[in-house]
């Protein structure tokens, strides 16, 4: 794609999520720059249509939902639903609408649909690496202070004899999701970062459970 389209691209998508509210501060213009960083470096790799990982990467989150509403399932849905109408009104290449649409439908974890294309697998990995690592941390312990959930479980912090419950416990967030993300990276690259990533963070498990005598 030409240079100058694609940054035209990118400006426009910017000022649009900057508009925007936010679910919390996990998801916020920062964490959607991150994703499209890392969304056009593995499209780069894996000879993807950049046009549509740009415009996917940067949309992905512009319907604000938060993580414990009843309609998070639906997120993604509806954020591409409402990327797809502003495309359409910066004269987005029609033929490429669907393929931005299922990418960003795609991109949820929780919304739990399978991705067809490389670029929508390039964007869930994009989208999921930034869960993971030190950022991912931060992110972390950010949206489970917006959930008002506790940073862990006294008697079992770190789910030894338990099912994790990462509606009260934020801890028990990296059992029930974040540990398992490498398992389902679609790229080479994605994967290795991922596998990376989670190593830091079981270190800052240990660290953890030291400082809290478990």
């Amino acid at each position: 794609m030409n240079t100058d389209k694609l940054a035209s691209l990118e400006q426009n998508c910017r000022e649009f999520v900057q508009a925007l509210p936010i679910a919390d501060a996990g998801h916020d213009l920062a964490h959607v720059q991150r994703v499209v960083t890392a969304a056009k470096l593995l499209a780069e790799k894996e000879q993807a249509d950049l046009q549509v990982v740009v415009a996917a990467a940067w949309l992905h989150d512009c319907v604000a939902v938060a993580k414990n509403s009843p309609l998070r399932s639906q997120a993604s849905k509806l954020a591409a639903d409402k990327a797809i109408d502003y495309l359409t009104s910066i004269d987005f290449p029609s033929e490429k609408l669907s393929a931005v649409h299922h990418a960003i439908v795609a991109h949820s974890y929780s919304a739990n649909v399978e991705a067809e294309t490389l670029e929508a697998k390039i964007v869930q990995d994009a989208d999921r690496l930034d869960s993971l690592g030190a950022i991912g941390v931060a992110r972390c312990f950010t949206v489970g202070g917006a959930m008002h959930r506790s940073v862990y479980k006294v008697d079992d912090p770190f789910c030894e004899n338990r099912e994790p419950d990462d509606y009260s416990y934020t801890i028990d967030h990296f059992y029930n999701k974040l540990f398992k993300l490498p398992e389902v990276m679609h790229t080479y690259a994605g994967k290795q970062e991922a596998e990376s990533r989670v190593l830091f963070m079981k270190e800052f498990m240990k660290k953890l459970g030291q400082e809290i005598g478990s």
